[in-house]
Parts: structure tokens; sequence; C-alpha cells
């Protein structure tokens, strides 16, 4: 520390608030902080604190973990590289504080800051910049662990104080890099007119038993909207009760997947009624880039009668095909597809994060290029891509798109070649991928493709289907109306 006269004035009344605690009785403390500061040791009591908040299954406590790990690792890294070797401070002498509260194993490293209070508060205030409920929740419990450095007699109440700083400071950092959901602009538009629907009255929903979670948010919707109908149904009678569902009711809902809501989707815009979507799948990016993290959502939008006009992609054989197949999210020709395929093998054994890593190991490893002409053109392709309306970067990589009624593709592709996928996987980790030599992107209304070989496999939405030898890539600008609760000012 250095010796100037005001560092002396402030070391000393840092020294004598120590002195202060350590000789003041906290009433209950003695068996519940050197406890609770021995379990945050390491980050042990965050990481298990993220994976309760993880095993809840509510995407918004999912992301406030992630964003409270991320939040906690920056501050840690930065406490341990830069911020104890700048400042060399000696721990405080321990003679006034009972041994019955002192830590079995005192500390040896510096005492400025305090790492642990500097953990705790980086991962209160990830985890609230994305959830203020949950980081209310978790408030008392990031104070106690940074009260319980001073109590045990390993930090200055100043040491303290600079760690949770440094703590707030990183979770805002992550912040500036990955923005909160909050943060993005409203998803969605144009506004459309839909029919109010109080306790759900003239809703059929039908829910695919097969997908993720959609039989327990089926229930929810249930006790939510009393008057609906739900219908759950197998995979294979998905179509049949579609069909029926959009002609029963007013509104057609429907609870899976992004595959089931692909299928509902073509029905509602076919038949002409606006679309309900209740997430229980296992990613739900079509739900989460309207907004919808939960059923409550959806229920809230039905009850009021909020809704927007989106897009549909479309694909068909050749430019005059009438044989057409939709999309909601995106549409791919090349090593997704293949991706996919390993990916719905392996989830029902190994679950689907797990198996969606198995997949892009084995994609990343057995790279064929593929044949194409995309609009003229016959450059051998690893992946074609296309978007149903644009990604933005939400972080290293596309994941979000700000609007669903833009009337474009989001069309990438990588170009085949030495180890296309490992430079792309590069370029990704280390910016925008519009900097990989063997990526081309471009924005368009329409996307023609010829060429294809015999056997090549397409997805979409997740399915997966045999390509024809030439396709026609368009959109269907504002074909679907779709249920969505209005963003608050």
């Amino acid at each position: 520390m250095t010796d100037s006269p005001w560092h002396k004035r402030l070391g000393a009344r840092d020294k004598a608030l120590f002195d202060f605690a350590a000789t003041r009785h906290w009433p209950a403390a003695e068996a519940v902080l050197p406890r609770l500061s021995r379990s945050a040791n390491h980050g042990a009591l965050w990481f298990a604190t993220a994976a309760v908040m993880n095993a809840t299954r509510s995407p918004r406590a999912r992301r406030a973990a992630l964003r409270g790990v991320a939040s906690l690792a920056l501050a840690s890294l930065t406490v341990n590289t830069v911020a104890k070797h700048s400042v060399r401070r000696a721990r405080p002498l321990a003679d006034a504080v009972p041994l019955v509260r002192q830590l079995k194993r005192r500390p040896i490293t510096t005492s400025f800051p305090s790492g642990h209070s500097a953990s705790a508060a980086a991962f209160v205030a990830g985890v609230a910049l994305e959830s203020r409920a949950w980081g209310a929740a978790l408030a008392p419990l990031g104070f106690s662990v940074a009260t319980s450095r001073v109590y045990t007699g390993v930090h200055y109440p100043g040491d303290v104080l600079a760690g949770a700083a440094l703590g707030v400071g990183a979770a805002f950092a992550v912040r500036g890099l990955v923005p909160t959901r909050a943060q993005l602009p409203p998803p969605g538009r144009p506004h459309a007119e839909a029919p109010a629907l109080p306790a759900g009255r003239d809703l059929v929903v039908v829910a695919n038993r097969a997908s993720g979670t959609a039989l327990a948010k089926a229930d929810l919707v249930r006790r939510a909207l009393p008057l609906a109908e739900v219908v759950e149904c197998d995979p294979d009678e998905l179509p049949t009760a579609l069909e029926k569902a959009a002609g029963r009711g007013r509104v057609l809902g429907v609870c899976g997947g992004d595959g089931t809501v692909n299928l509902a989707a073509s029905v509602a815009a076919r038949v002409g009624v606006p679309l309900a979507v209740f997430p229980g799948g296992t990613l739900n990016h079509f739900a989460l880039d309207l907004g919808i993290e939960e059923v409550q959502d959806t229920c809230r939008a039905l009850v009021s009668g909020d809704a927007v006009r989106v897009d549909l992609g479309r694909f068909r054989p050749g430019p005059d095909g009438a044989d057409a197949g939709y999309f909601v999210n995106t549409f791919s020709l090349g090593v997704y597809p293949e991706l996919v395929r390993v990916r719905e093998r392996w989830s029902p054994r190994i679950g689907g994060w797990a198996a969606g890593i198995l997949g892009a190991y084995k994609v990343l490893r057995d790279e064929r290029p593929l044949p194409a002409d995309p609009n003229g053109s016959r450059p051998a392709l690893w992946l074609l891509f296309a978007g149903n309306c644009v990604y933005q970067r939400l972080g290293p990589a596309p994941a979000h798109r700000f609007d669903l009624a833009d009337g474009l593709l989001d069309v990438r592709a990588v170009r085949g070649g030495r180890l296309p996928g490992l430079r792309l996987l590069t370029a990704a980790l280390a910016g925008p991928l519009r900097r990989s030599p063997v990526h081309a992107t471009r924005r368009t209304g329409r996307l023609d493709v010829a060429g294809l070989a015999e056997g090549t496999s397409l997805a979409y939405d997740g399915e997966v289907a045999r390509a024809p030898a030439e396709l026609t890539l368009d959109k269907l600008p504002e074909a679907l109306t779709v249920y969505r609760p209005q963003v608050r000012p």
C-alpha cells in the first residue's frame, strides 16, 4: 500500500472498523457465517446455485445463471491476475477475533481485494441484470458471504467493499459484451388484429407428447385458460390434429418444440387463423424471438388480444414448384442435417445438449463438401444456411432476430476446401463470421439453388428431409398472425 497520509488515514479507519466487528457479538452468526464462507471457496456455492437455477427449466432462470457464472469468471480472473498482485496488502491479525469464528485454514494470499466478495457480487449482480426476481432472492446470500469474510477475520471491510465493487463491474462488463433480453429491441412487428380470448374461449391447443416439456406445459395451459380445449397427440397424429383444431376454433394453439411449431404455423397460415405458441420444446427459438419465454406470456397475450404479423420462409422444388415446405426459423443444406440426425439419434440417451455437441464433433471431423449451384455459380459448399429474417449477433455468434417481418432471408454459405469447419469455428469465436475467408453472407428475398446431388439432405426447423436437385427459397411476407405479449415501456 502507498504510505501517503490519505492512505494511512483510510487504512487506520479500515482497521478500526475491523476491530469493532471483531469485538462485537453477532447473534446467530456463529453457526452460519464460517460455514457459508467455506462453502463459497473456489465459487462452489455459486456453481451449485447456478445448477439449481438451471434445473428449473425456466429460460430466464437459465440465462440468469449463465450470466452469473460468466460474471463470476471474469471477476475471479481479474482479482487473481491483476488486483491481488497490484496491491499487496497483508491479511488482518486475527488475535481479536474469537477462535470459534476463525477459519480452520486461513488464506495465504494477499488481502486486497476480497475474492469471495468479488465472486458473490459478480454472480448476484449478473443474475439480477437478467432476472430481478432471482437477483432479489440471492442478494441476502451474496451479502452474507461478503460479510462472513470480515466476521471470520480474513479481510478488512475495505477489502470486501473493493471486491464487491469489482464484482459488480464485471457483471456490467459481461452485459456490455452480451446484452440482456431487456436491452434488446421489442421483437416482432407490425401489430395485428387478433381476437381477445378471456379464459381461452374458442382456443384449441394441440400438444405434442414427444416434445420436451409439452405435457407439463399443457397442464399449465389448462389451469391458466380453463375454457380452452387442449388436445394431446403423438407426432404421427400432429398433421391431422392441427387441421381439425384450426377448423374447430377461432385460434390455433400449439405446445411443442420448433418442429411442432413449424407444422402448426403452416396450417394456421393456410387456414387463415391466428397462432398461439406455448413453448414446450428444448430450445424454442421461434417463441423466444417473439418474446415468449413462459406459458404465462402467451396466456397474457391471448387475454388482451396482443399479436403481430410475421414472415414465413418457403422452399420448393425449382422456381415453379408447387409442393412447398415452410420454415419459421432456419433452412440449411450441407453438414447441419447430419448434425440434426446425430442429435435426434442420441438425445434420448444422453440429453439434447450432449447430443448436439456430439453432432458438432462428428460434422467437424467428417467434412464433406456439398456440390451446389447458388444463383449461377458452382462452388463446393460445406454449409448453406438461410434464416427466416435477419439474425443479429448476441455475443460471439448470430443468435437472435429483432424483426420477424423484414421480408429477408439471412443467407450464409461456407465454401468447401481445407478444414473449412475449423476455420469457420475459429472465425466465429474471434468475431463476426463475415471476417472468415470461407464464409459469405447475403440478405435477399429469394435464392435459387441447383445441381444438388441425389440423396442430399436438407433441414428446416430441426426436421430433416431429402432435397430435390433444384430448390427455390423465398418468403411469404407477414403471412402469419401470432400472439405475443405487448412490450411494456
